[in-house]
């Protein structure tokens, strides 16, 4: 295999420590930037232009690439305007589909995509344990995006090109997504578990997250893949661990619902729904974790 992989969304938080991760293991890295300010150029990094919203993309990204890792799509941690679900439905399509008509329309030798997808695919379930064979799915606006970005990745199959869909959950990083959100009010003595508090909710520590990706990369494996923990837990367990990990008392009780709507509109889903999901495929098949327990998780990066 070259050892040169193309990576879109490089600049994000998965992003960013991917292709770290992948410079410290030989890799040579080329990423593709919307940002002309963001492009550099180095022996073993280089940054190339594109903006899927025009179809514009410089072709000489693909040189030497035999796999490609796409992460490119807006945040779905914003307020959902009609605007912004817009973005976040349009970015991810159309980043998959100008990656398939350059690569088909140029014949460029790709062997394997490997994608990130998301738990939100799943629907709204505190009974359920989710495994990637799971069947079914409702119109909400979460569910919509997500299959709609799986169904775009599957165009590669036609080409010969292996493609791995990565359903990934909460990520915990030190400085941003999820966690900064959840602990800063914890620290400032003002944290409490959010809506019900007993929904499920699956994460994954950024380093298993990205160790993931790279063991996918290496052992060259396809399919549909459940990036989480071994061990979800409730989101009431989830705030309890973290002011514990930050030495802080719980003083309020939970804010439900309405309150959390009034705040962050329709996007306060992403918080009150409830998927507990599992590890199980890609731990069959080797993988193992650094950070099976929330504790252990959270002690390392609080």
């Amino acid at each position: 295999m070259s050892n040169t992989v193309l990576i879109t969304g490089a600049t994000g938080l998965i992003g960013k420590a991917l292709v770290k991760n992948c410079l410290s293991q030989g890799f040579n890295v080329h990423y593709l930037t919307t940002r002309k300010s963001k492009i550099t150029t180095q022996d073993n990094h280089k940054g190339f232009y594109w903006n899927p919203e025009f179809d514009d993309i410089d072709l000489e990204c693909f040189e030497g690439v035999k796999v490609i890792i796409n992460l490119a799509g807006s945040s779905i941690a914003q307020r959902w305007t009609k605007a912004s679900k817009s973005s976040i439905l349009t970015t991810r399509k159309k980043a998959l589909e100008l990656l398939y008509s350059s690569v088909k329309s140029h014949n460029f030798k790709i062997k394997h995509i490997i994608s990130a997808s998301a738990i939100g695919i799943y629907p709204d379930s505190k009974t359920r344990y989710y495994k990637e064979d799971f069947q079914g799915t409702d119109s909400s606006f979460l569910r919509t995006v997500v299959s709609s970005w799986e169904n775009s990745l599957k165009a590669f199959i036609s080409l010969g090109i292996k493609t791995t869909a990565l359903r990934i959950g909460i990520v915990l990083d030190k400085h941003e997504g999820a966690l900064p959100k959840i602990s800063g009010p914890v620290k400032a003595f003002i944290g409490s578990p959010l809506g019900s508090g007993d929904q499920w909710q699956s994460w994954i520590h950024i380093d298993d997250l990205v160790r993931m990706f790279m063991f996918v990369l290496c052992s060259n494996i396809e399919g549909v893949f459940n990036a989480v923990a071994p061990n979800p837990v409730q989101q009431k367990d989830f705030v309890k661990s973290v002011a514990k990990a930050l030495k802080r008392p719980l003083l309020f009780p939970k804010i439900n619902k309405f309150l959390l709507n009034l705040a962050l509109g329709e996007m306060s889903t992403i918080v009150t729904e409830s998927q507990r999901v599992s590890s199980h495929k890609i731990q069959n098949l080797g993988f193992d974790y650094n950070f099976h327990e929330l504790d252990v998780a959270l002690s390392d990066l609080l």
